[in-house]
């Protein structure tokens, strides 16, 4: 019997033998648990990191000290005139530097689509200039130049058409003016590479048709471009506008405390006995929530379908010298007051005084060695490097394995993992941040993470949430861009998924991820809510913790700030330089809620 079983087997192998049937399943198993166990991995790492957080938070505003449910926290933010001047200035904020960007960016994106002018690649490249510098560290330089005792107040003074004795306060009593400038010529880029990728999806045939029926110019615009745009009108707006609508740093460098950002920023020294800044901080929450859900509504949903290929051919068409060179010039305008900020800061950086001059009294570099020698400068650049490469390095592991289930499998609910690591875009900076100190505190579960006693993991892991929906996108964008046929050669000869990733996949994405990367790590570098409120002993400030202490400083504080910040504008722009190189008009995905 036992030889038959033997000899038989090979005859019966194609009928019922199960051994033949069992082994070749396996492998198939065996890469879904891969998929599985990302989703349930980063579905914690979000629930305890991002969710929690907010829940904390949440839980502060709504809870009474007994620990019943009540809404009088939330409610006094209505009813105290100070707080609901707050609430109503961060909303003019919003609303203000949402319109001013899309001022800047739309003619910038439209220009640049459809025409070709001289030193277009140029002006191109220039528009990201903004970005390598955070907002609030511009506000040195507008400040010099705009205050009463700036540089523009002393040059109209010698040309005698204002009075000494009465300068212009350039900036506005309430201040909400020069916040409102400096996020529009910060943010601008951002909604600019999101129109510009839109309109190079356009079929010009559609306003081609247009045109044939007698549907021209703005109308043609009105009525026809603007409606096949608008999802990346929206893509970047809204996180324009949520950006602008919780920003700190620009309103504390302007001393605009009538701020909702800055109430909740001061009212944290009291985090343990006052509900007011959970409260602050729940209703700037929902204020986001509701404004995102109702402009995703009634904005981001709409869509036009177009063929796959452009039906005529489109492209930048040449202009006449003069309308060539008058579009020029506008670039140039754009771009010289989106460099005026990092041009004061390079001033003051550079000036031994500058006070009621149209230029500094004298140039010196001792700022620059200060800055790099400094008893706060070094180890905020030496915490600064730490705390963003161990960041990196989480959202590198998390960003590859989420891109990966995402674009690679048919994971029932990929889509949720990836909506999860695109959230962090939707969700205020300022929010998380509260959230965490509000989850460190003690008697809380992560409050062996406290930033009073060392706040390495709660920053770099707040920096790994902030920034992860880049390093996604970047490497989402690599596996699309290769071939899984690759992939299913190797393990058709035998290589492991595991071992394929790394072998195969990987090296061929290397310049997405590069690029993800060094964003990531760039932003981090120079990331200001979570700094700002999770960073509260001197010897644990990150950069731009220290630029802000050094600014409120008297004696050479600001200077010795300002070159702090050029320092980091320098670094900043080698990185995004080198991200936007390898991405090119791909790098306007990477913001896209």
């Amino acid at each position: 019997m036992k030889g038959d079983a033997e000899t038989g087997g090979h005859g019966d192998a194609g009928i019922n033998s199960s051994p033949r049937h069992t082994v070749p399943a396996s492998p198939r198993r065996f890469p879904l648990t891969g998929p599985h166990l990302v989703f349930a991995l980063t579905a914690l790492f979000f629930f305890f990191f991002f969710l929690l957080p907010i829940w904390e938070t949440l839980g502060g505003a709504f809870r009474q000290p007994g620990g019943g449910f009540t809404l009088d926290y939330f409610l006094e933010v209505f009813r105290n005139p100070i707080y609901l001047e707050g609430l109503w200035n961060s909303v003019q904020m919003a609303v203000y530097s949402t319109i001013l960007t899309s001022a800047i960016a739309l003619p910038l994106a439209l220009l640049t689509d459809r025409y070709l002018f001289p030193g277009k690649s140029l002006f191109s490249a220039l528009v990201l200039i903004p970005m390598i510098l955070p907002p609030f560290v511009g506000a040195i330089g507008v400040k010099q130049i705009l205050g009463q005792e700036g540089a523009l107040n002393a040059l109209l003074e010698s040309l005698r058409l204002i009075d000494p004795a009465h300068p212009i306060d350039w900036l506005g009593q309430s201040r909400l003016f020069g916040v409102v400038v400096m996020n529009a010529l910060h943010l601008y880029p951002i909604l600019y590479l999101n129109l510009v990728a839109a309109l190079a999806n356009v079929d010009p045939a559609m306003e081609e048709a247009a045109e044939n029926l007698g549907c021209t110019g703005l109308r043609k615009f009105r009525k026809i471009t603007l409606p096949l745009i608008m999802p990346g009108f929206f893509a970047g707006g809204i996180i324009v506008f949520i950006w602008a609508f919780t920003e700190l740093g620009v309103p504390l460098m302007f001393d605009f405390s009538r701020v909702t950002s800055v109430q909740i920023f001061s009212g944290i020294k009291d985090i343990g006995g006052n509900p007011f800044p959970f409260a602050l901080v729940a209703v700037m929450l929902i204020s986001t929530v509701l404004l995102y859900t109702l402009s995703k509504a009634t904005i981001g949903r709409a869509s036009h379908a177009m063929m796959a290929k452009a039906t005529s051919q489109g492209g930048p068409r040449a202009t006449s010298v003069p309308g060539g060179w008058l579009i020029a010039g506008f670039f140039a305008l754009i771009t010289f007051l989106a460099v005026l900020p990092h041009l004061g800061v390079v001033l003051v950086a550079f000036s031994r005084d500058w006070y009621g001059t149209i230029l500094p009294d004298g140039w010196t570099l001792d700022h620059f060695r200060q800055a790099l020698g400094h008893d706060l400068t070094l180890p905020s650049i030496q915490n600064s490097l730490k705390y963003a490469s161990l960041a990196t390095l989480i959202d590198l592991v998390l960003g590859i394995a989420i891109a990966y289930v995402v674009t690679r499998t048919k994971l029932p609910g990929r889509q949720i993992l990836d909506a999860m690591a695109m959230l962090p875009l939707a969700v205020p900076g300022l929010v998380l941040a509260f959230g965490y100190l509000a989850m460190t505190q003690e008697g809380k579960l992560f409050a062996f993470m406290n930033p009073t006693v060392d706040p390495l993991l709660i920053l770099v892991i707040a920096y790994s949430v902030r920034r992860l929906p880049y390093v996604v996108r970047s490497a989402a964008a690599g596996f699309q861009q290769t071939s899984v046929t690759l992939e299913e050669a190797a393990q058709n000869l035998g290589c492991p998924p595991f071992r394929t990733l790394r072998k195969i996949t990987l090296p061929l994405i290397a310049a997405n991820l590069m690029a993800g990367g060094l964003l990531a790590f760039s932003f981090a570098m120079l990331e200001v809510s979570d700094s700002l409120i999770l960073a509260q002993k001197q010897q644990d400030f990150p950069i731009t913790k220290a630029i802000y202490e050094l600014y409120n400083l008297l004696g050479d504080g600001r200077f010795i700030a300002s070159a702090l910040g050029v320092w980091a504008m320098c670094f900043l722009g080698i990185c995004i330089l080198g991200a936007s190189l390898i991405l090119g008009k791909k790098l306007g995905a990477l913001f896209r809620v």
